[in-house]
Formats: C-alpha cells, structure tokens, sequence
C-alpha cells in the first residue's frame, strides 16, 4: 500500500518510527515532513498528506502532532477526507470498520510509541464492514 504520513514538530519522532515500522511492513512510504523537531505550524504539512489522500496520489494517510486533534481537524476539511483521531485499539479498529478511515491521526503526547505502532498496525489491517456503514459514508461524502 502506498501511504502518506506528515507531523509536526511535536510528532515528528512517532512518525519516523511508523515509517520504519511501514517499510517492515512492504509499504511504500511518502513524507509529507517535517523534517525535524524544530517548531512548525501543522497545517503546512497535514493538509499535503490529506489532498494527497484525497487526490488518489497514496491509499491512506497517517498524521501526527502532539495531541492529533489539530492535525485530525486540518485533513478533515479536505473533500473526500475521513480522519480517525485514534488513542487505543478499539477507536482505530472502528475507525476502519466503521467509518472506512483513509486517515489517521495520532498523538504523540498522549500514548506511548508501543501503543502509537499497535494502532497503526491494526489501522492498517481492519477492513471497512460496508453494509449499514456505507449510506453513512455516503452522507458524509454529500456534505
């Protein structure tokens, strides 16, 4: 799968350990950035990620920052967008299942990096169920 992944300065050492975990898993990785952990406002370098999503250009995108609900925020006002703001097994599993995220969104302050690699692996496995799910995704896609 080809995913895009971008963070700012409070999430870029999660996202360079997901990027490793992704090319052990046989992912093609794009980087959005940042490069380092200097300061950087998020959405010069969410927004990327999810029009990329958006555009087909990558599968799925991963975006992190301190707590993820700037960066959730910023890729969900792109068009055709669906960003899970995930801290546990159990909202990135239903994430998927059941709102057929492209995007997920992490918190690097907020769980531990064992915990971050878990969510993004279970991410990345769970399959959208469809059947009632879907006229929601539809709904969502109308606004």
């Amino acid at each position: 799968m080809k995913i895009g992944i971008g963070s700012d300065h409070a999430g870029f050492q999660y996202k360079e350990q997901i990027i490793l975990l992704l090319r052990e898993l046989g992912h093609e990785v794009r980087d959005f950035g940042t490069h380092s952990p200097e300061p950087v406002d998020y959405p010069i370098y969410i927004r990327p990620v999810a029009e990329a999503v958006a555009k087909g250009e990558v599968e799925r995108g991963i975006v992190l920052g301190g707590s993820g609900n700037g960066e959730a925020m910023m890729a969900n006002r792109i068009r055709g967008v669906r960003c899970a703001l995930c801290w546990n097994l159990e909202t990135a599993r239903l994430g998927r299942e059941h709102n057929d995220s492209n995007v997920l969104s992490l918190g690097q302050r907020m769980i531990p990096l064992d915990l971050a690699l878990d969510i993004v692996r279970i991410w990345l496995t769970t399959p959208f169920a469809g059947g009632r799910h879907l006229e929601r995704i539809r709904e969502l896609d109308q606004l």
